[in-house]
């Protein structure tokens, strides 16, 4: 199933791949969308079902809740999650959008949320950024963090000093609601001054809880400046730990910073064959380092053996 995504960071530092995107309801078993009543209320059997990927089951347990209270908003938004991933049902964005207006006259957060990303990327209705703007602003208005950071977004394309300033604003309320990639942006908006005052302290804070969240660009930012000691207590050991669980992640950046840590003995004992496995994967993704080879150049016919075997090895485990 083909996926859509909201507009990419434009906050990445210059030369970096894009970080990941934040998921979204177009992302394939994602399932934070659309959000279950709050609790205290009967136990919840459309959204359970839905978390346990019993997708009919949820979208006949939510019709249902429907019949007996027209105005059930989360019901609503479910049923649009569902016709949005086609999940339980034929893929129908066009009903999915019809289902989160529904939601949305509600004042459901998530279902507005899901508007503004569907009008920017003219999916079930027509394309238009000014509405899709509205959207993320009335559903970040009402508690969507997942809007804020995408209205965060949106604000920072723009290249304004005083839109920076509002962006960063948005990705905090998205941070504060531990959301990684919200966090990893902020953290580069502190660390290099743009739109708050430039803080590498506060830099190294957000990305350790983005790498806590699971964002694998904070972890690698994390770990840069654990290595470098820039905003946080120099530590070789912490930064190589990191950088090991990114390049076991698949992340070439990491893996080529854990093959120089392994080829010269920093935070690591020293070793050629990790070196040089990790150079392998790391190359495989297209990133070279005439350094790296040249350095891991005298390795024996076994020793590269066996680092092509590590490489293949943890290629396959991904």
């Amino acid at each position: 199933m083909s996926t859509v995504s909201p507009p990419r960071s434009a906050s990445a530092v210059p030369g970096q791949k894009p970080m990941p995107e934040l998921p979204t309801p177009y992302t394939p078993n994602y399932t934070r969308g659309a959000v279950p009543p709050a609790s205290g209320q009967p136990a919840d059997l459309a959204y359970g079902a839905y978390q346990r990927g019993q997708y009919v089951t949820a979208f006949r347990e939510a019709t249902k809740r429907i019949a007996a209270n027209p105005k059930d908003a989360a019901a609503m938004t479910l049923l649009g999650e569902l016709y949005n991933q086609g999940l339980g049902v034929k893929q129908d964005p066009i009903k999915a959008a019809d289902w989160y207006r529904l939601a949305a006259a509600q004042n459901d957060a998530a279902a507005m949320s899901s508007l503004g990303l569907m009008a920017l990327d003219g999916r079930g209705m027509a394309k238009d950024p000014k509405v899709g703007r509205r959207w993320l602003e009335q559903a970040t208005a009402n508690g969507s963090p997942t809007a804020a950071y995408n209205l965060g977004l949106i604000l920072i394309g723009t290249g304004s000093p005083s839109d920076e300033a509002a962006a960063a604003a948005q990705f905090r309320k998205a941070a504060d609601a531990e959301i990684g990639p919200a966090q990893h942006d902020l953290g580069v908006l502190y660390l290099q001054g743009r739109g708050v005052p430039k803080d590498a302290s506060k830099a190294a804070s957000l990305f350790r809880r983005g790498a806590d969240n699971g964002d694998l660009a904070s972890e690698i930012e994390y770990a840069i400046l654990l290595f470098n000691g820039h905003g946080v207590t120099k530590d070789e050991r912490s930064a190589a730990r990191y950088f090991l669980h990114a390049a076991s992640r698949g992340n070439a950046i990491a893996q080529n910073r854990l093959a120089r840590l392994y080829a010269v003995g920093r935070g690591v004992t020293k070793n050629p064959v990790e070196a040089a496995a990790w150079n392998l994967a790391a190359a495989g993704q297209g990133l070279s380092d005439a350094w790296l080879d040249q350095t891991l150049s005298g390795l024996s016919t076994d020793e590269r053996a066996r680092a092509e075997r590590l490489a293949n090895e943890r290629v396959e485990q991904r």
